[in-house]
């Protein structure tokens, strides 16, 4: 009787979407966009800025995701994602209902809904690896440009055409805060470390910043930018040493998960007796 009623259910829903020819990636935008943009007072905002009050788990999970999204170059996938987490939260909680268990239809919903999330925040990894890559070839063009012109600026601008993201929207910003918002050079320095979530990024922005206040330190910028290679190639040797490990586990979890069907056909009273 439940999965009858629950099959009236999504055919009415469906029958709302076609009668109001509402389309789903708009609806599930426009709901995580009311998430995201609230009225809060004045109050609210001060205490975010100013990390004295945490963000709701939801709402930091969304702008994180946003975040990655957006330095990688694939925000226009965001609506996309939410409808596909709107659809697992109504598959969640369908399964939990045909389940026949109340208890467990907000558990199923909200961890099914937030599957999509966590797997760009594991794809960050990823993420991390593209990062460094980019940035090496990046701060050496810029680096090499500073040292010529010593104007940072200038050296960013010349290099912009060989950028790509994530790096490109970083530096693009950067650009454009000094050109059209602020030309504190400084100030907009400080706020592009802040972008990117690296340690020799960070160093490289804090010897730019002492760079301002005297040029000679510029012979310090090349050995930080040296450490991205050393660091890719320690990474390498790191990875291959955890692959095998890893390869043998996953091996032996798809042999133990593979016995379960195996047992139900070769003796389904052992199967019976033991699941």
């Amino acid at each position: 009787m439940s999965t009858i009623l629950l099959m009236a259910c999504i055919g009415m829903i469906t029958g709302f979407f076609i009668l109001f020819n509402i389309s789903p990636m708009e609806f599930t935008d426009n709901i995580f966009k009311k998430l995201m943009n609230k009225p809060k007072s004045i109050k609210d905002e001060i205490n975010e800025v100013t990390k004295r009050k945490k963000m709701s788990f939801l709402r930091r999970e969304i702008m994180e995701v946003q975040e990655v999204l957006r330095v990688t170059g694939r925000e226009k996938r965001f609506p996309m994602l939410c409808a596909l987490s709107l659809l697992l939260f109504a598959i969640g909680g369908s399964i939990a209902i045909i389940l026949g268990n109340l208890f467990l239809v907000p558990v199923m919903a909200i961890g099914f809904m937030f599957i999509p999330f966590w797997y760009v925040r594991i794809t960050q990894t990823h993420f991390k690896k593209a990062i460094s890559a980019e940035l090496e070839t990046a701060l050496s063009i810029i680096t090499t440009a500073y040292l010529r012109n010593e104007d940072i600026l200038t050296a960013v601008e010349e290099n912009m055409n060989y950028l790509n993201p994530p790096a490109l929207s970083v530096f693009r910003e950067f650009v454009s805060r000094i050109k059209l918002i602020d030309p504190d050079v400084i100030a907009s320095l400080r706020e592009m470390k802040g972008r990117i979530d690296n340690a020799v990024f960070h160093e490289w922005c804090d010897a730019l910043i002492a760079c301002q206040f005297d040029r000679s330190l510029k012979t310090t910028l090349t050995p930080i930018v040296s450490k991205l290679s050393d660091m890719r190639v320690v990474n390498g040797e790191l990875e291959n040493m955890v692959f095998e490990p890893r390869r043998e586990f996953i091996t032996m979890q798809i042999l133990v998960l593979g016995n379960i069907p195996l047992l139900y056909f070769l003796n389904k009273d052992w199967y019976h007796t033991l699941m």
